[in-house]
């Protein structure tokens, strides 16, 4: 009888299929609906731990996504700056190993002459004749100017130095391989550390203005070569008679020798 009350209790669907031919109607009904509750019981308790799992997995994987959202909504969106001025690189120039070239480049910029270099590599060869178009040739010298004929700042203007070609070569060949890799446009500030050595700068010759007067060239006077072959050239020609010392008269026009050609 107890065992029979515990099936009732635990396992009514069981039950109800083993004692249904026993069971009145009444109780047939009790028993189906006590069968179909304990049934939702057993399928509610049995999915319980599968759900719990699963939405602890969702949970689980869903968890960075949550913390990315939250982190980007707390966030301030990136702002993006947009530099419209040039960019501006630092170049320390080896003052130790091209001394003259360095000397030159802070005297000219102790004087006035800006330490920044725009690179402009197209201007270049305008820049050095214009810089050095007044300047004379000295034997044993190169003529080296700052700014340097390949930056934006150079040309006319420019601070001449007389420097050794081995240490204004070399600090030439030093300086476009730094810059090799940049574009132009780059604005380059050049730092000289600084060095005891005597330079000779020269300051480009102005010509002198002259007094003397403008000389007005002379005319040139073109004188006219009248020919006539005959008389009859010379009667087409409207000129006749033609009178020796005009223009045209021949002996052969004036057989007589009058000094009056083709006379009528």
């Amino acid at each position: 009888m107890i065992w029979k009350a515990i099936g009732w209790l635990v396992i009514p669907y069981i039950m109800l299929f083993v004692y249904w031919k026993r069971l009145t109607k009444p109780l047939r009904l009790f028993g189906g609906i006590w069968a179909l509750i304990a049934i939702i019981a057993v399928i509610s308790n049995g999915a319980s731990p599968t759900s719990t799992v699963i939405q602890q997995t969702a949970v689980k994987e869903a968890e960075p996504t949550a913390v990315v959202t939250t982190a980007t909504s707390l966030s301030p969106s990136p702002t993006i700056k947009v530099i419209s001025e040039p960019v501006i690189v630092d170049l320390t120039f080896p003052s130790d190993r091209f001394p003259e070239t360095a000397a030159h480049i802070r005297k000219a910029i102790k004087n006035g002459e800006s330490a920044i270099c725009t690179i402009d590599r197209a201007g270049a060869d305008d820049n050095r004749d214009e810089s050095l178009k007044n300047v004379d040739v000295k034997s044993g010298y190169d003529r080296d100017e700052w700014p340097m004929a390949m930056c934006a700042e150079g040309g006319a203007g420019a601070d001449i130095a007389y420097v050794t070609p081995k240490d204004n070569r070399g600090a030439g060949s030093w300086v476009g391989n730094k810059l090799d890799g940049y574009a132009d446009g780059i604005k380059v500030h050049f730092i000289v550390p600084e060095v005891k050595v005597a330079i000779e700068t020269v300051a480009p010759k102005t010509p002198e203005p002259t007094n003397e007067p403008v000389k007005t060239p002379e005319p040139v006077i073109v004188e006219e070569i009248v020919y006539y072959a005959s008389c009859s050239a010379v009667r087409d020609a409207g000129a006749d008679p033609v009178y020796e010392g005009d223009p045209g008269y021949s002996r052969k026009l004036d057989r007589d020798g009058d000094g009056v050609g083709c006379e009528k």
